[in-house]
């Protein structure tokens, strides 16, 4: 028998009118002056705007704003929230966006709780205490990070360009709060491809070596829930409650690779991440290609995943041993026509990357830690080979 660990200690409030728990469970915590952290673009488009309105109709304190938070979280912007909330006399964390924010949020968190002053003084440290608390929400705003239920944080080293990652239990928020009026006005394009990036955490988490029976029921929900809601929330943009059921995937995937891991895509991508191609981007391009570099280890949990993702009625119609392929194939045409209906692209090229590069991603990806979580041992050159294919 394999012994295995799962945590899922964030409370979470989903459905309408969620935002309107916020205040009510800032004083559950003991907290009222939350630094109510955001990003420039959804500033812009009146997304924080709308959601400080209904926290000021609750009488919640929103007079600590910050959104200088760039699209890749860094060590040097998390150093300098700690001082602006030690400054402001904050008592708690508000984060409000997708996975920059909120993972920036996690780390202002943890050099908060753990008393330090810089963020890399706990790098490398995955075993901490609890430490001080720090009454911390999150209210996500895409639908694919699941970062609001996860143990996880992706940082860059502001000097050496690196991203990081954090794995700790201390990253966890207080509560996530899904409320389908912060997704409303999401755009398709973003919905896809965070979209899909929750499916890889589905996938992967229920395929890496770090899966147990309980991660992977999580998995299965999020990917029923991709697979039934993803193109009607494209093709009827209006209808919110498509959306929402992304949502809900979102943080279920979340929840399954948290205690699960990720493997070959997340490294890859992390890696890319480096070169500024948007992370869901990544995911899109390179989920495919891996699942197929990965199949010959994984026909049984392939075959399992194709009824899941295609329903029994197709399921039964494809030879046992076809099964596997038969699911890299139906991802591979999901994330085709959600290119073709949204207009992202699947090549590398479109993002700035050239042959020259591949060397350099390669080497990033294989000291990634998602690397040894994968469930086919990968060589620098199986990654430039994958690399290739999607150039």
């Amino acid at each position: 028998m394999s012994y295995f660990e799962f945590i899922n200690q964030v409370k979470i409030c989903s459905g309408d009118n969620a935002l309107c728990n916020v205040v009510h469970e800032l004083k559950y915590l003991g907290a009222t002056r939350p630094l109510i952290l955001s990003d420039k673009g959804l500033e812009k488009v009146g997304t924080l705007k709308n959601v400080i309105k209904v926290f000021n109709k609750n009488e919640l304190d929103t007079t600590r704003v910050y959104t200088d938070i760039p699209t890749d979280s860094s060590t040097d912007t998390i150093n300098q929230i700690v001082q602006v909330y030690k400054d402001n006399g904050a008592d708690s964390i508000v984060a409000i966006g997708g996975g920059s924010v909120i993972d920036t949020a996690k780390g202002v968190k943890l050099v908060l709780s753990q008393e330090v002053d810089d963020i890399l003084k706990l790098e490398g440290n995955e075993i901490m205490p609890l430490g001080k608390l720090v009454p911390f929400i999150v209210i996500p705003t895409t639908c694919g990070t699941g970062s609001e239920c996860t143990a996880v944080a992706v940082i860059k080293n502001s000097q050496t360009h690196v991203k990081m990652e954090f794995i700790s239990p201390t990253l966890l928020p207080n509560v996530a709060v899904l409320d389908s009026s912060v997704i409303e006005t999401l755009p398709p394009k973003l919905l896809a491809t965070t979209s899909i990036d929750a499916l890889t955490h589905a996938i992967e988490g229920y395929s890496c070596l770090q899966r147990n029976p309980i991660s992977q029921s999580f998995s299965i929900t999020a990917i029923r829930l991709i697979t039934e809601n993803l193109f009607l929330a494209i093709n009827h943009p209006k209808k919110v409650e498509y959306k929402y059921n992304l949502l809900n995937a979102s943080t279920v995937a979340g929840i399954s690779f948290s205690n699960s891991m990720v493997g070959i895509v997340h490294a890859i991508g992390h890696a890319l991440g480096s070169y500024k191609v948007p992370h869901g981007n990544a995911m899109a391009i390179l989920l495919p290609t891996c699942l197929k570099f990965n199949a010959d280890v994984m026909s049984e949990e392939y075959s399992q995943l194709l009824l899941y993702f295609k329903g029994a009625d197709y399921y039964v119609s494809i030879p046992e041993d076809d099964r596997p392929n038969a699911f890299v194939t139906a991802v591979k045409e999901l994330v085709d026509m959600a290119s073709n209906l949204t207009g992202f692209s699947l090549k590398l090229t479109d993002y700035g990357i050239t042959e020259n590069d591949l060397e350099d991603i390669a080497n990033t990806a294989i000291n990634d830690g998602a690397s040894a979580i994968n469930p086919k041992l990968f060589t620098r050159k199986n990654i430039i080979s994958i690399l290739k294919e999607v150039l």
